[in-house]
């Protein structure tokens, strides 16, 4: 998948970090950094000018999980081994500990680039500012309201702009087949489930119109959690449900499979995999973490990775996020092309339509 000239030019400057060293202002932390555009990628990328550039993955998922999480690691692997830089990887942070964490993996490893895998751990941002964490840039993916600030670039996207667009696949599959019972799998009780979860169901709604829908999102209370994901899709194949979103993690293949067996619709979380057959997918859901990542990994290598600033990302006007069939008809494929690029002129206002039916989603109380 290629990028843009556009999407892969965030910014071109030279800044520098909010450290705690008083001898370090901001005008000159990296005033050689551009200087070296001309002197190779170790020299742009080498921060901390050890004399090698390692890069640090930080996420709070499985990083082997053929998925969301995984994606973002291998697209820097690749990129890293082409500069000859080295990946530091941690996953399985859980939320509330990544500061720790963060923490002790730049003393260990005096990264030049410390990327955050999701934005559940943002947690780690205040590291930033200090000590080992504190002499590297910062890559933070973000889909909520983090601020700018200092020391990080945040690459956003939106959650409903991508799951609307799910939804809406899904939905003229569901019209075109018959089926009028749809469900959606994820793991807490959070803001960017439940929005997507709304999201999910407003897409649904556009495709199928007048056609009758019930809708049932589950909550297992965690994205990784692979005999919570199988459960919980048993229980929608049981109750008749036809087209399932597993919004997961490390969960989303073992939930995937059960899906399979019982001949459910599937969309992936995030990566396009239609060429997956073991589990098989009928809509590719591609907001790929690692192709933004990539987009900022090749501004770093050349010294224009601006941090206290942010990218935005948007369906039906960058490349990524973007929502494709595995195997949908010409007439699928078209009706849904055009979905996508009146998202992106605005035409289709996504915000309104997931509060036109968003209150309609019974969404469980995050401490049951």
């Amino acid at each position: 998948m290629r990028l843009s000239t556009r999407m892969t030019r965030i910014a071109v400057a030279a800044v520098c970090l909010m450290l705690a060293v008083t001898s370090c202002s901001e005008d000159n932390r990296y005033a050689d950094v551009a200087v070296a555009a001309t002197a190779g990628t170790t020299g742009n990328a080498d921060i901390n000018k050890d004399g090698k550039v390692v890069v640090l993955v930080l996420s709070p998922g499985n990083l082997d999980d053929n998925g969301y999480y995984e994606s973002f690691l291998n697209k820097a692997s690749a990129f890293a081994a082409r500069q000859g830089w080295s990946i530091e990887r941690q996953g399985n942070i859980k939320p509330g500990t990544a500061l720790a964490a963060a923490k002790a993996a730049c003393a260990k490893y005096k990264p030049d680039l410390v990327a955050l895998g999701a934005s559940e751990i943002q947690d780690a941002v205040p590291a930033a500012t200090n000590g080992d964490c504190g002499n590297a840039y910062w890559y933070v993916p973000s889909s909520t309201s983090l601020k700018e600030q200092k020391g990080i670039l945040i690459s956003q996207d939106f959650t409903f702009e991508s799951v609307i667009a799910a939804g809406y696949a899904n939905g003229l599959l569901m019209k075109n087949k018959g089926y009028s019972k749809a469900g959606f799998i994820s793991g807490p009780v959070v803001d960017f489930s439940i929005d997507a979860a709304k999201a999910f169901y407003a897409g649904l709604k556009y495709a199928m119109g007048s056609a009758p829908l019930e809708y049932t999102p589950v909550f297992t209370g965690d994205l990784n959690d692979g005999p919570k994901a199988e459960a919980a899709m048993k229980q929608l194949a049981d109750d008749g449900v036809k087209a399932v979103y597993p919004y997961l993690g490390g969960g989303a293949d073992p939930a995937a499979k059960v899906g399979n067996a019982r001949g459910i619709l599937l969309s992936t979380p995030g990566t396009n995999r239609c060429d997956s057959t073991s589990p098989s997918f009928a809509v590719s859901v591609i907001f790929d973490p690692g192709e933004y990542f990539a987009a900022a990994l090749e501004d770093f290598s050349k010294g224009d990775l601006k941090m206290g600033t942010r990218r935005e990302w948007h369906i039906g006007v960058d490349q990524v996020p973007t929502v494709r069939f595995c195997n949908g008809t010409n007439q699928e494929n078209a009706d849904l092309a055009q979905f996508i690029t009146d998202i992106g002129s605005g035409t289709v206002n996504v915000t309104n339509e997931v509060n036109k039916y968003g209150p309609q989603v019974e969404i469980p109380d995050s401490s049951s």
